[in-house]
């Protein structure tokens, strides 16, 4: 009798601790539910979106920012996916597949100025952003400039010296890395990868109304514009041969000590 009484008040003890425990997941959680209703409620009404937006985004950003890939970095490897999508729309061929081929090497130039922003804006930068962020650039540009050199809009010897550059650059990144170092992109750099990615802009853009052929308005002047043997073609054509010189010497110059252990 001592032990069913012992055993049935043991019982009585843990149904009554369940209960309290249940009681108060319920009273936690409609607190939370009511925050959160009271925390929203003003922002939608408000006339912010765009703020309201940016808190989401932060919200998911942060909420990464322990592991490496985060929301800068997930942006990086988009960028490496659309640069196979652009690659095979431009082999397709046809003012279809160019337009393709122009709408995700857009997207892929965008999303090379917005990983960077939201990995400072954010304190979200790792090792391996710093990694892929400019292999990424390197695979979408070499990509682009062999594309136009196929075509006839870029001279071989300038792609050549371009992608010589780059493989000049891994591989003092490489060298770096495995004496525990990393060099990052600086400006000269970075201004070389935007007049390159605004020369691919232009490329695929003369290409499609080409294609097209157009005999009044806008889009001839566009034509006219971004003809090969206009001005806006040759200074984005050889300030990015010039800067693309001039950021390999500098990596050249910063690492050389590294090239002397």
């Amino acid at each position: 009798i001592r032990i069913i009484g012992g055993r049935s008040r043991t019982t009585d003890n843990h149904n009554r601790k369940q209960q309290g425990q249940a009681l108060r997941f319920k009273n936690l959680f409609k607190r939370t539910l009511h925050r959160s209703i009271n925390s929203l409620e003003p922002t939608f009404l408000s006339n912010r979106p765009l703020k309201f937006a940016k808190g989401c985004l932060l919200a998911i950003a942060t909420s990464h920012s322990r592991h490496h890939v985060n929301l800068p970095n997930s942006i990086t490897f988009a960028r490496l996916v659309l640069t196979a999508i652009f690659v095979v729309s431009a082999s397709w061929g046809g003012t279809p597949a160019l337009m393709v081929a122009l709408v995700t090497f857009v997207m892929a130039t965008i999303s090379d100025w917005l990983d960077g922003y939201l990995a400072r804006k954010m304190d979200l930068v790792t090792s391996l952003g710093k990694l892929l962020d400019p292999l990424a650039d390197k695979i979408l540009v070499a990509s682009a400039f062999v594309f136009f050199t196929s075509k006839g809009l870029c001279p071989t010897w300038i792609t050549c010296v371009i992608i010589s550059r780059e493989f000049l650059v891994t591989g003092l990144r490489q060298i770096a890395a495995d004496k525990g170092k990393i060099i990052a992109a600086d400006n000269l750099g970075k201004w070389k990868t935007t007049l390159q990615l605004a020369l691919g802009i232009t490329c695929l853009l003369w290409l499609i109304l080409d294609s097209s052929s157009p005999h009044e308005g806008f889009l001839l002047f566009l034509q006219n514009l971004t003809s090969p043997n206009d001005w806006l073609f040759l200074g984005f054509l050889y300030g990015a041969l010039a800067l693309t010189l001039l950021s390999g010497l500098n990596y050249l110059r910063k690492s050389w000590h590294l090239l002397l252990d």
